[in-house]
């Protein structure tokens, strides 16, 4: 479909770091805690914004390298799953402490202010960026990949991050709290994570090599 290779682990994948603590995560925490759910999803709908904008990005920029040379474009897939077991290695070994709450004091500003910083937040963010230029490729037929095939998977990716942050941000008020009781979850939850993203990162090199 549109030249997209193992949709199912991609989807996947995407789930994977969606749930991943990170800074949107304790961004999103931190506004619902202190001024409410509302608040909490005006920020989900900023950092959704700030990803879809990547994503766009990413679709026209990898398009191109596609179009350009498939050499290259398999290059990029290459240090791309090398970025990938970069992103297992380091939450693997995270810091042990993570202050949930850090976050619970945040001044009251408007829906929308909530909403751009959200934006920004990604917009603004080269990790982002170079993460979506690593991500993509590892999922697209060098052959047939095109613009509609990065699209889609972005959009895949922005549905699914927002849909589960909806979520979170619904019930932050408990999860905080149950991350305050038992700080070691996140790390739990950091290096399953990381352990994913290596295997994922070394099955994609190993596959990329043929």
């Amino acid at each position: 479909m549109y030249g997209i290779q193992n949709f199912e682990l991609f989807c996947l994948s995407a789930i994977v770091l969606s749930v991943t603590p990170g800074p949107d995560t304790f961004y999103i925490l931190g506004r619902t805690i202190s001024q409410g759910t509302k608040s909490g999803y005006a920020s989900v709908l900023g950092i959704s914004t700030g990803v879809l904008v990547h994503t766009i990005a990413a679709a026209i920029g990898l398009s191109t390298i596609l179009a350009t040379s498939a050499m290259v474009f398999k290059i990029i897939k290459l240090i791309g799953a090398a970025y990938l077991i970069y992103l297992g290695i380091t939450l693997i070994f995270a810091s042990k402490h993570t202050d949930v709450l850090s976050k619970n004091n945040l001044p009251e500003i408007s829906f929308w202010k909530i909403y751009s910083q959200g934006v920004l937040t990604n917009v603004l963010n080269p990790k982002v960026a170079l993460f979506f230029l690593s991500f993509l490729p590892q999922f697209i037929d060098a052959n047939q990949g095109n613009v509609a095939s990065f699209s889609f998977l972005g959009l895949v990716y922005v549905f699914i991050c927002t849909l589960w942050y909806l979520i979170f941000a619904g019930f932050s008020s408990g999860i905080a709290m149950a991350f305050k009781k038992n700080p070691l979850w996140i790390r739990t939850i950091n290096k399953i994570s990381g352990s994913i993203f290596i295997a994922l990162g070394l099955n994609l090199a190993f596959s990329n090599t043929d």
